[in-house]
Order: structure tokens, then C-alpha cells, then sequence
């Protein structure tokens, strides 16, 4: 039953949208597939169909590029995906600027004059969440795809999505993210490795890759039917990191799929320093757990609170150690478990690269990832307390009837 009601929510969102012909049929016709889509699980061949849209039939795309100061990349993002393999009648490139104070708008009004396919919005809001909500209902295609501004992508990676979203019937396709150092070094590269380590990020696919397409619960950026939107709403703008998270947390609790495929590629540029690379890990880990405050439910994955879960444990331990031998044993055991993960990590790095520096260099760089997400995620939760409390009490000072 579930399936034929997407299935009809689907054909009625583009009907009345005014697409006809093939494109709809491709658009729709796959979503009622009701093979079983559980995450991590590898996609089968019976979910696979082998209907691909001829070029005229083929989808409008409409990318959004939600961006703010972001001077040193944004050309290098618009112009791959201007120069992309998807023919170009099919496809419009919205940057949504949110008031940028350095030369971002100057580069985006500069390829708004040189190509007919790129527009520019202003986001006054400047999170990113907003930008994107904007973006998404200005678009005209059946497709929504979001790309960061930090982002570029392969020459494919437009088509490779489509025929991917509509082969096998998924509501969001997105598939590996090659990080690489915005500048050169070692440090640079470190961050880099620890970032697509699967002892540093845990089983985001996207991240570590795999050699198959799966069904997984979150992809990097997202190629999603438009229907995903009208079906589920938009990105929640209370959220200013981790949207992204939230908004696939609620399409797989709603029975859409997500599909990870390998041979779609973009590149990510990583922070390359230790100061911003402290400063980003901590600001991600706020926004693992603050969602909490904002959303009913769980907002973010499992994964995304073992550095909370790691970071208690050892100033609980630490603290509880001063008066109970017992925990000193418990501190020694978590951080000696700790250490000897990190030390095998950063072996396989070290001869993966064949460099013994990384031997030396990935414990520190392991441990300022999760000491300073748990500790961003310990801080975010104070602050879900605070508001919770906060809330509680405007709600018992609130006069009587109102």
C-alpha cells in the first residue's frame, strides 16, 4: 500500500507541474519499486531497471549552490558543473548568495552575464539551510540536486545521478567524496586521511567509498525528486549545520531510499590547517547534538554521538577515578583501546602512502577529530538543556488562557 501511494503522490506532483510525455513515466515509474532498501544493504539486480530517457526525454535539472565568502571556490564549483555532460536545454544552475562580504557575488554576477543557465539569488537569512529552502522553490526542474560551494565535480556527475535516480528508483543519489588539502602539506594530507578513515568517520560510504552501489542514510550534496520536497518539506531552517542530516533522517523515516553509487564523483576541499581544522570538528560536533533541541525524534545517526558517548566516558572516568580505583582501571581501558585503534589507523595510513610520517602524525590528528567533536557534542548538549529549561519555564510564567 505504501508503495502505490508514492506512487501516486509522484505522478500527481509532476502532472500538476505540467510535465508530460517519457519524462514523467521515468520519474515515477521506478519509485514504487518496493524491494527492500535497508541501510548499508548492497543494491541487488532486481532493484535495478533497465529504462534509460533518451536525451530529449530527459529530466530538467536544476542545481543549487547555497554559498557565503566563498571567493576561493566558488568558480572552481559553478564552472564544473557548468562544464558538465548534461545536455545544457536541461539544466539551470541557481547560486544563492547570503550577503557575502568578499568577492563571492562579483564571481556570480560575473558568470550570470556569461551564461544563460546560471541565476542568482540573495539569501538573507545567510545560513545555508535558507539558501538551499530558496533555491529549492525557485527551481523549475523535476530533479533538485544541492552542491556546496566547497565542492567541484566530475564532467559526469550530472548525468551519472539522473540515470542513477531514475534506474533505480531512489529518492536521493549521491555517491563518493574525494576530500583533498586546500593547500599542500602534510598536515593537509593527514586531515584528509583521517577524514576518509573509517576509524576517523565510522560508515558514511560517502566518505570511506565502497566498490558497489547501497542503500545507505545519507549521501554528500544529494540528486533528489522534487516530489522528495513536496512530500516531506524543506530543510529546517532552525538548523544551521546538520540540516542535511536531519532532512535524510526524515526521508528514511518516511520510506524513501538513498543510494550511494561509487562512479559518481565529486572532490571536497578540506581544511588544511590545525587551528580550523580544531575550530570545524568542534562546530560540527555542537550541531550533532543541538538538533535535539529543535527537532522531535532523533535528528542525526548513531555514529554521530560515539565521540559524545567517548568523551564522557573519559572525564567521567577521570573524575570518578580520583575516589574509586575501580574507574582509574575503566580511564586506562577506554584510553588504552583508544590508542592502540589510532595506532593500527595510522599504520595502515603510513604504508598506504608509504610515508612514516603519518605513522607520527594520525594518533594527534584521530584525536583532535573526536576529542573536539565529543567535546562540541558535550557543549551542545548543555545548551539543549538550557533551551529545554528555558522553554519549561516561559511556559509556566505564560498568564492563564493565552
Amino acid at each position: 500500500m505504501r508503495s502505490w501511494k508514492r506512487h501516486v503522490v509522484g505522478w500527481k506532483t509532476l502532472t500538476e507541474m505540467g510535465c508530460a510525455g517519457n519524462t514523467l513515466t521515468y520519474l515515477q515509474g521506478n519509485s514504487a519499486n518496493s524491494s527492500p532498501t535497508a541501510i548499508g544493504s548492497v543494491v541487488t539486480q532486481n532493484q535495478q531497471s533497465t529504462k534509460t530517457p533518451e536525451n530529449h526525454d530527459l529530466p530538467l535539472v536544476s542545481v543549487i549552490v547555497p554559498c557565503r565568502n566563498e571567493e576561493r571556490f566558488i568558480a572552481i564549483c559553478m564552472s564544473s558543473l557548468l562544464a558538465n555532460d548534461y545536455p545544457s536545454h536541461r539544466l539551470e544552475v541557481i547560486a544563492v548568495d547570503g550577503d557575502s562580504n568578499d568577492r563571492t557575488r562579483a564571481v556570480l554576477e560575473s558568470l550570470v552575464h556569461q551564461n544563460p543557465a546560471v541565476k542568482l539569488l540573495h539569501n538573507p537569512k545567510r545560513i545555508m539551510p535558507a539558501g538551499a529552502n530558496l533555491g529549492i522553490q525557485r527551481a523549475r526542474g523535476q530533479v533538485i540536486m544541492i552542491i556546496g560551494a566547497h565542492a567541484r565535480v566530475a564532467p559526469d556527475y550530472i548525468s551519472r545521478c539522473v540515470k542513477c535516480l531514475l534506474e533505480y528508483g531512489a529518492d536521493n543519489v549521491g555517491g563518493v567524496m574525494v576530500t583533498i588539502p586546500q593547500r599542500e602539506g602534510i598536515v593537509g594530507h593527514g586531515i584528509v586521511a583521517c577524514l576518509s578513515h573509517r576509524f576517523g568517520v565510522g560508515n558514511a560510504y560517502f566518505r570511506i567509498h565502497s566498490d558497489q552501489p547501497r542503500w545507505v542514510d545519507t549521501v554528500f550534496g544529494g540528486c533528489y525528486r522534487r516530489e522528495v520536497f513536496e512530500r516531506i518539506g524543506q530543510f529546517n531552517e532552525l538548523l544551521v549545520c546538520s540540516q542535511d542530516m536531519e532532512f535524510n533522517q526524515r526521508l528514511n523515516k518516511c520510506g524513501g531510499k538513498i543510494l550511494f553509487v561509487p562512479d559518481i564523483v565529486s572532490y571536497y576541499f578540506a581544511r588544511s590547517d590545525l587551528k580550523s581544522f580544531c575550530a570545524h570538528n568542534f562546530r560540527n560536533g555542537v550541531w550533532a547534538t543541538l538538533p535535539f533541541a529543535y527537532v522531535d525524534g532523533m535528528p542525526v545517526r548513531p555514529r554521530h554521538l560515539i565521540p559524545l558517548g567517548f568523551v564522557v566516558s573519559v572525564v567521567m572516568s577521570a573524575l570518578l577515578a580520583i575516589r574509586l580505583w575501580f574507574f582509574l582501571w575503566l580511564l586506562l581501558a577506554i584510553l588504552g583501546s583508544y590508542s592502540v585503534c589510532a595506532v593500527a589507523a595510522a599504520a595502515q595510513i603510513a604504508w598506504r602512502k608509504r610515508n612514516l610520517k603519518f605513522f607520527f602524525l594520525m594518533p594527534l590528528l584521530f584525536s583532535l577529530l573526536h576529542f573536539g567533536y565529543g567535546m562540541g557534542s558535550v557543549c551542545g548538549v548543555l545548551n539543549v538543556l538550557r533551551l529545554r529549561v528555558a522553554r519549561l519555564f516561559s511556559a509556566n510564567q505564560a498568564p492563564a488562557g493565552v
